[in-house]
Parts: C-alpha cells; structure tokens; sequence
C-alpha cells in the first residue's frame, strides 16, 4: 500500500472502531508501519473529521520523539513506538478502551486460557499489564513487558492493546480480544470458566499455523 492508501485505511478503521463498539470518542488510537517508521493518529481530532494528512510519521532512527507532521500525535505514541521497535514482525497497533476488556483492565484480571481462540494471541492467556499514567514511557515499558511472547494486553485501569501483522489482522484480533473478554465476563457470573489445558492451547495454535492470514475476512473456526 501506499502511504496515502495507509493515512486513509487507518481513519476508516478507527471509524469502523466506533461504529461497531469497539471504541468510544477518540480515546482509541491506531499506528501501521510504513518504511523505516511509523504513522499515528493525531491526538483529539475526531474520527470522522480526521484528514489522512493530520496523521503523524515517527522515524525509527531519529532521535526519540521526532514526529512529522500538521498536528499533535496521539499521547500514546510512545507504547507504540516502543512495541514496534521491538517487534519487527509488528505492522500495526490497535489500542481501544472497549468495554469488557476494560472492565477487566480495571479489575485488573488477565483473560485465563477459557476460550480456545486466546491462541489467537499467541499463548494460554492475555496478561493484564501494571498501571502506569497514560502516555508514560513507565507505560510504554509495562506494554512491551505484558506483551513479550503474545499479540495483545491488556493495560490496568485502562484498556487494550492488540498487534497484527497487518492493519487488518490487528483489527480482527481486537475484535475477538473482545468478544473473549465478554464471554470471560459473563462465565465468571455463573461460577466461573472451566479453563482449558496448555495441551489444548498448544494443539490449537498448531491448527492456526495452517489458517494463513487470521483477519476478519480469514477468521479461524
């Protein structure tokens, strides 16, 4: 894609991101790789009025914090500079504050391997990270932490994070991170989940080895 393509598909997923409730406001952010860098959303522009130009640029090998750009990058540019300098195999970053993961952000409650599809983030759980103030290299640290070895986090008192090869592929993974978080919720309404074994969770990421690309288009069943 080209980085006009990219500006583009980042405003129209962070549309989509409200209008099916996976985000509220602008309190949720995107980034997507792109050369030797990264763009970002601006910081407090609506969704809907957001240009593709009033995204940011961040360049891996500048000096921490250089952005290009009209306007302000999001607060949270830092987590996500940081996650992608660390995860090269990182093409793209959805943070929301959705509702279920977030109820359990602020129970602070890491989502248990209840569900077969939490292989979809690369292990027997999703760890909830410790809080730290928004915008925060402390937070920013405590993200790549939570995240080492998994696609997504949760962020205490806070909300979600998701990673995906792809914009796409990160926007399919915060829409099941989710949709488990929902049905985590309401299991422990009624006793709680019957966890499955790290045997089951090790068969299944074996099965979604052969799947290709999970994306909302390619879901695994």
């Amino acid at each position: 894609m080209t980085e006009q393509n990219l500006r583009e598909a980042i405003i129209a997923q962070c549309r989509r991101m409200n209008e099916i409730g996976l985000n509220q406001g602008t309190s949720g952010n995107i980034s997507v790789r792109h050369g030797q860098g990264m763009l970002i959303t601006p910081s407090g522009i609506p969704y809907e009025a957001m240009k593709p130009e009033e995204i940011a640029y961040f360049p891996f090998a500048a000096s921490y914090g250089t952005w290009t750009g009209p306007k302000k990058p999001s607060t949270e540019w830092r987590f996500h500079f940081d996650i992608m300098k660390s995860r090269p195999e990182c093409g793209a970053i959805v943070h929301t504050h959705a509702t279920f993961a977030t109820v359990l952000a602020i129970a602070r409650r890491e989502i248990p391997a209840c569900h077969y599809m939490i292989a979809a983030f690369g292990g027997t759980n999703v760890r909830c990270a410790d809080y730290a103030t928004f915008g925060t290299k402390e937070l920013a640290g405590l993200a790549v932490a939570a995240l080492d070895g998994r696609t997504a986090c949760l962020l205490a008192n806070h909300g979600m994070i998701v990673l995906g090869e792809t914009l796409d592929q990160a926007m399919w993974r915060a829409v099941e991170l989710e949709t488990i978080a929902k049905q985590y919720f309401y299991a422990l309404q009624i006793g709680g989940p019957v966890l499955l074994p790290d045997t089951a969770i090790k068969a299944t990421l074996a099965k979604f080895s052969t799947y290709g690309l999970q994306t909302e288009d390619n879901a695994v069943a």
